[in-house]
């Protein structure tokens, strides 16, 4: 790691813990009319985000980006307009600081209550998707935490032109600019400093493929708040419905095949008499279908899924089934395949759904809907700073209320331990 790395990051973090200081005493009031003016300034800076972007799209292109990634970093109006609404949305959300959890009287008189307070210096490292920048400032200045951006270099140009236009318009009504900072390098050793600033940095959140989320999670010495895969199920009972079967997997698998929360295995009870029908609605909607052998059998046309098809997250038009002995075949199977993101259950038999919906350890899990809810808009929370599926703080989409902690504060009149 080089030591102008390690400096630049210091630098930013000290002046970013001054700025969280300077946010802890803005009201919510404050903070929402901040976050309205960052919006307007985002509107008003379309063109400059617009031609920052063009230069974008034009070295993806000379650098062989694919049409996927192209779509994922192209700005136009409506989607700068789009980032700006979701900005004022944030705005308009409901603050978490100072929200009390909960609150009890000891028997010695002292009131003991737990409050919502900011995690504190945020960092964020993310790839490709320039909206990123403004979602994520948002959130984070909304639950009064100051945050240091990490885009990737395919979006550098876009990436500066709507973080100048975010600070503007905080500064332009007395909130800190250096709440969000973005780092100024493509620099890869500047995102290894990111990673070792322990004490100085709170928190880093990855948003982006496999290869950067293990970076952070394996070299990492500040908590990390991340998930690998989307490896998501969708069991179908044999009390299902079978339209309603047949609508929700369509809906998890094809609706958006390369978002997280799309299905990529579908498990279908041996006893449900409609699989070969639900497999073919898949292959006919243009699904790469890979079965077992009993799918195979109901299914002949279908390819024969190799062991490595159960941990792939295909992120494309293509799904593995394979059909299994009820319940207890559909919560192995995902127990030993499974990412723990989002797993849902078509039944009609209560009994078992709400089985399914205590036994599979995963941050979102579903009874009679499309796995394709697992965004935050989705759950009311406003825009989202990813999907969490670890066991600790957060789970699911992360949105405010991810992004605190608390503290405990008692209230007494007197009492001590004598």
């Amino acid at each position: 790691m080089s030591e102008d790395a390690t400096t630049l990051i210091a630098t930013l973090a000290r002046r970013a813990r001054t700025a969280a200081h300077q946010l802890a005493g803005l009201s919510d009031a404050q903070k929402s009319a901040a976050l309205l003016s960052a919006a307007e300034a985002l509107r008003q800076a379309s063109p400059a985000i617009l031609a920052a972007n063009a230069l974008d799209l034009e070295r993806g292109r000379r650098d062989g980006l694919s049409d996927a990634m192209l779509d994922r970093l192209r700005l136009d109006e409506a989607r700068v307009e789009g980032i700006a609404i979701a900005v004022a949305t944030v705005a308009h959300l409901s603050d978490p600081v100072g929200q009390v959890i909960d609150s009890a009287e000891r028997p010695n008189g002292l009131v003991l209550s737990r409050v919502r307070v900011p995690i504190g210096v945020i960092g964020i490292i993310y790839e490709s998707r320039p909206n990123v920048t403004a979602d994520a400032a948002a959130l984070c200045v909304r639950s009064g935490n100051a945050v240091i951006l990490r885009g990737g270099s395919e979006a550098v140009e876009s990436n500066r032109a709507i973080h100048a236009a975010f600070v503007r318009g905080l500064e332009a009504t007395g909130a800190p600019g250096d709440a969000v900072q973005l780092v100024p390098t493509t620099d890869r050793a500047a995102v290894g400093a990111l990673l070792a600033a322990a004490g100085a940095i709170d928190l880093i959140i990855p948003r982006g493929g496999r290869n950067l989320v293990e970076r952070v999670q394996n070299e990492a010495r500040v908590p990390v708040l991340a998930h690998l895969d989307g490896i998501n199920h969708v069991f179908v009972h044999r009390s299902a419905e079978a339209e309603m079967a047949k609508q929700i997997v369509l809906d998890a698998k094809m609706r958006r095949t390369g978002i997280c929360g799309a299905m990529e295995t579908l498990l279908v009870d041996r006893d449900w008499p409609h699989a070969a029908s639900l497999i073919g609605a898949l292959a006919e909607r243009g699904c790469a279908v890979r079965g077992d052998e009993a799918a195979r059998a109901l299914v002949p046309s279908i390819d024969a899924a190799e062991p490595a098809d159960w941990d792939t997250e295909y992120l494309d038009a293509i799904a593995s089934v394979a059909i299994v002995e009820g319940i207890d075949g559909a919560l192995a199977h995902i127990a030993a395949h499974g990412s723990h993101h989002t797993d849902a259950i078509v039944a009609e038999d209560r009994a078992v759904a709400e089985r399914f919906l205590r036994d599979v350890d995963s941050a979102i899990v579903l009874w009679n809907a499309s796995t394709q809810f697992a965004d935050g808009g989705e759950f009311g929370l406003g825009a989202e700073i990813g999907i969490a599926t670890g066991r600790l703080h957060a789970r699911g989409p992360v949105a405010l209320e991810g992004l605190t902690t608390y503290k405990w504060l008692g209230r007494g009149s007197g009492q001590i331990r004598g």
